[in-house]
């Protein structure tokens, strides 16, 4: 990897997700998602970024899912970008704070009817008695919201990632991996120390 110490972290980011959205055959956005509970213990998941810029990486989610309640625990969170076709991981690390109202609105209203509905129907995460109970509710809500948008479920929203680290892996031969890592100690800082680190 050409080293990236002059280039600014989120062009860097951009450059490889495009190269994964022409390379990888699902979902190159896809993300692992750790968050921990008010007591320490971790909790892991695959979920999709649905935007990024400077002030960070942002996914949506039922804030009384699991992990919602747990960023409301803890609110910091892990991510893992893995682009098996292209050999290559980016991981974030950093605080996150609720996306604004009308950003939420904005993107739920691109959503497909089906999963806007979707949203309304799902308790996340809590148990469910049977898929035909689920395929009630769904049917319940879709005709009550069979005219007109669907609005945003005020227990649907989204989190940004504000990073404190971002590290990008490219794998090397024999094991000898090329490693970046950008950190600042506050997200709020636009300067980022770059290090290269031992595979």
């Amino acid at each position: 990897m050409t080293d990236p110490s002059a280039r600014a972290p989120f062009d860097l980011f951009q450059e490889w997700l495009s190269e994964a959205e022409a390379s990888e055959p699902n979902d190159p956005n896809a993300m692992a998602l750790a968050t921990a509970d008010a007591a320490g213990r971790p909790s892991l998941r695959m979920v999709l970024l649905k935007g990024f810029d400077p002030g960070g990486f942002v996914f949506y989610t039922n804030l009384e899912s699991r992990k919602g309640v747990q960023l409301a625990e803890n609110p910091a969170a892990a991510l893992l970008f893995h682009w098996k076709s292209l050999r290559r991981q980016v991981r974030v690390e950093g605080p996150v704070e609720p996306v604004a109202a009308e950003e939420a609105d904005a993107y739920f209203a691109t959503r497909a009817r089906g999963s806007q509905i979707g949203a309304w129907a799902s308790d996340q995460s809590r148990p469910l008695e049977s898929r035909f109970a689920l395929e009630k509710k769904v049917a319940r809500i879709g005709a009550k919201h069979a005219v007109g948008a669907v609005p945003r479920p005020p227990h649907w929203s989204g989190f940004r990632v504000r990073p404190l680290r971002i590290e990008f892996w490219k794998d090397g031969a024999f094991r000898l991996h090329d490693r970046f890592l950008f950190s600042r100690p506050d997200p709020d800082q636009p300067d980022w120390t770059v290090e290269r680190l031992y595979p």
